[in-house]
């Protein structure tokens, strides 16, 4: 059977950091074309938008789309009505309903669309989501602290309305806590910190709950510095699960718990070549509800202008 015949659009540092390796180590991909007006990987051809690269290459079966979400749909929506299929990094698109007119269009052209949420394929997910199903949760607590210096330095993207802010890296908690959790969950109330210079969030703080009233609250914050804070850790019948690094490791009692070897992202094309094969779809969009829900719901609070430059004006 031949390879899926691939491109990119969007050859930024989450490209070539992540999605060009684990093409390159998978047997079902072979990338053939990219789309960047500042980028280029190295003997494939490249063009400056995805019109030009969709008729210069009529063969292309799918399309990973790796720009910022607000200019996701206009690439996604071309790509499918041209019979592409689409893998979206996460978040999906800048708004809910963005998706959900893709996933309609995906269904009547008859292709796969993929809303990966890279996190939920982190090593130690799959175990944590087993343990429990198995126990009783009395509360769940999120620690998601970070340096945005560090991460996204001088993006300006992240900022704008539509970047998210704190929830671009907040949404990996969410999305691992919906795949994990055996029930639904919904927001209770949110505070919202927005720096006076920016048009999105710079921490957050959510309290959720399910059905049953189980707890779960979630610490979202970039100003972290140090060491940083990826940790989900849930009190049960069965003692403490402590899901630490991003969902890389996994204690429950402090005793370590043997995890997957398999990488994110590596997962995440496994997953989209199945999807292809099977003719199927995957999008889920509950983390990206879940954000939808704490911009509706959550107080905002006005703080202190940020900068890349620690003491610019």
């Amino acid at each position: 059977m031949l390879p899926i015949s691939l491109a990119i659009v969007g050859v930024g540092k989450i490209a070539h950091d992540q999605h060009l390796p684990s093409i390159a180590g998978n047997p079902d991909f072979q990338l053939v074309a990219t789309t960047s007006r500042s980028n280029t990987v190295e003997d494939i051809p490249n063009f400056a938008t995805i019109e030009e690269m969709l008729a210069a290459i009529p063969s292309i079966d799918a399309v990973s789309l790796c720009m910022p979400p607000q200019f996701r749909y206009d690439a996604a929506y071309k790509a499918i009505a041209a019979g592409k299929h689409v893998f979206l990094e996460k978040p999906p698109g800048a708004t809910l309903s963005e998706v959900a007119d893709l996933e309609a269009l995906a269904i009547a052209k008859g292709v796969s669309l993929f809303a990966s949420w890279h996190s939920r394929y982190a090593a130690a997910v799959e175990a944590a989501k087993s343990f429990l199903a198995s126990a009783s949760i009395a509360s769940v607590h999120v620690v998601w602290k970070e340096d945005v210096r560090h991460w996204h330095p001088n993006q300006d993207w992240i900022w704008q309305a539509g970047g998210l802010g704190v929830f671009d890296p907040g949404i990996n908690a969410l999305s691992i806590i919906t795949h994990i959790l055996p029930t639904g969950i919904f927001l209770r109330s949110a505070t919202l910190e927005f720096p006076e210079n920016k048009h999105a969030p710079i921490a957050a703080d959510l309290y959720l709950t399910n059905a049953e009233n189980v707890s779960v609250h979630a610490e979202f914050d970039w100003r972290q510095v140090g060491e940083q804070t990826w940790d989900i850790i849930a009190e049960t019948s069965a003692g403490q699960m402590v899901l630490a690094q991003g969902g890389s490791t996994l204690t429950v009692n402090g005793a370590v718990i043997p995890v997957s070897s398999e990488t994110e992202y590596a997962a995440l094309y496994s997953r989209f070549a199945d999807l292809i094969k099977n003719g199927k779809s995957d999008v889920d969009l509950a983390p990206l509800r879940h954000v939808a829900d704490s911009f509706m719901l959550g107080k905002r609070v006005v703080v202190a202008s940020f900068h890349d430059l620690p003491g610019a004006d």
